[in-house]
């Protein structure tokens, strides 16, 4: 893992801090989603975008924009907006994240994460640095630090149920 690929996932994780867009800016739907009423990918839907909609973008809290679209607004997943004008060429997922998916089954890379800003190339010939890992581990907090933050950022604990536990098959009594 080089430095601009550690620089990129900082850049990535301080995007997701709930920091407001300044002013409002136009933008374009890479991919159909549903509009939500809040931030929440279980809030209730409240309208419904096609890829290629155009949306004013109103205001981003963390990995969410709140768009106006005609006469209807609603949050959607930032993923799903292109900020500023749409560009031509390249597919779905390439547009969503910037850059490649990753290869599974080839031993090397199988998968990534929505970092924008690094090309196919970049990956492609990413290597495995442990001193770099060790430098990003570094960056972690204590649960009391990650709380001060959030408090901070104005962001609550939103209480959700764990999934059950997966019954066991095929196990003998």
């Amino acid at each position: 893992m080089n430095k601009m690929m550690i620089g990129a996932f900082i850049l990535a994780l301080a995007g997701l801090t709930a920091v407001p867009v300044m002013a409002a800016e136009m933008g374009s739907v890479l991919k159909a989603d549903e509009m939500k009423a809040e931030p929440f990918r279980d809030a209730k839907t409240v309208g419904r975008l096609k890829a290629g909609d155009k949306v004013e973008i109103l205001k981003r809290t963390g990995g969410w924009f709140q768009v106006k679209s005609g006469k209807s607004s609603g949050w959607v997943r930032m993923l799903s907006i292109r900020r500023g004008e749409a560009r031509k060429g390249g597919g779905e997922v390439a547009g969503l994240l910037g850059m490649a998916s990753g290869r599974a089954g080839t031993g090397k890379v199988v998968a990534t994460t929505g970092i924008r800003g690094l090309s196919e190339e970049e990956l492609k010939a990413a290597k495995y640095d442990e001193a770099e890992l060790k430098q990003a581990e570094s960056f972690t907090v204590s649960r009391a630090e990650a709380k001060k933050f959030a408090a901070k950022g104005g962001l609550v604990a939103r209480p959700m149920d764990y999934l059950p536990a997966p019954a066991a098959q095929g196990r003998e009594q």
